[in-house]
């Protein structure tokens, strides 16, 4: 009497030659999926397809209106700087720390003051968020990290979910940053171009 051939394939063991190589087919393409979700998520964390970057806007951002807020507006460039970076350091660190406590909110999620300290500090923000985002993007990256696992220390948030709100939570505020660029009338002729 024959034997019918067993293997386990992604968890599942399955009997008979057809259902091994079914299930060796079903972990290829599945592997395929994951890296084209992971390929994607790295892009859109830091992609300016849609919209311009964070350092596109930014980028040569005048002094003296860092810390200006026009009428109408509900922010500085300062206050919306610096509420990206520690948001998206906040994410990264539960992300991959368990020990690591959330600032209050809300109120441990903006700055103190409506300009920054000095010219450092507005660099030193600036370099921390894509120290952050670039962090971000090696975690999604890693095939070691489980991007559909629940995060242990979490009450039902993944990878996948945390990257992707790092990517809507910059989106949105980088549109707050090129509103408040052309508000204060500081917007140059090639970043029109490009939104």
């Amino acid at each position: 009497m024959r034997t019918e051939e067993k293997c386990v394939a992604d968890g599942t063991e399955r009997v008979g030659e057809w259902w091994c190589q079914a299930g060796q087919r079903e972990g290829q393409v599945m592997k395929k999926l994951e890296q084209a979700v992971r390929e994607h998520v790295v892009k859109m964390l830091g992609w300016s397809d849609a919209h311009l970057s964070f350092e596109e806007v930014l980028r040569d951002w005048p002094v003296k209106l860092r810390g200006v807020k026009p009428p109408g507006a509900a922010h500085t460039a300062w206050q919306l700087v610096e509420h990206l970076r520690i948001a998206q350091w906040d994410i990264l660190e539960f992300s991959r720390n368990s020990k690591h406590v959330s600032p209050e909110f809300p109120s441990g999620y903006w700055p103190r003051t409506e300009a920054p300290p000095d010219a450092a500090a507005w660099e030193a923000s600036l370099a921390a968020f894509g120290a952050d985002l670039k962090a971000m993007q090696e975690l999604v990256e890693d095939p070691k990290t489980d991007l559909f696992a629940r995060i242990p220390h979490g009450d039902g948030q993944t990878i996948l979910r945390e990257a992707l709100l790092v990517a809507d939570h910059n989106a949105y505020h980088v549109g707050q940053l090129v509103l408040l660029r052309r508000m204060l009338g500081a917007w140059k002729e090639e970043q029109k171009r490009a939104v």
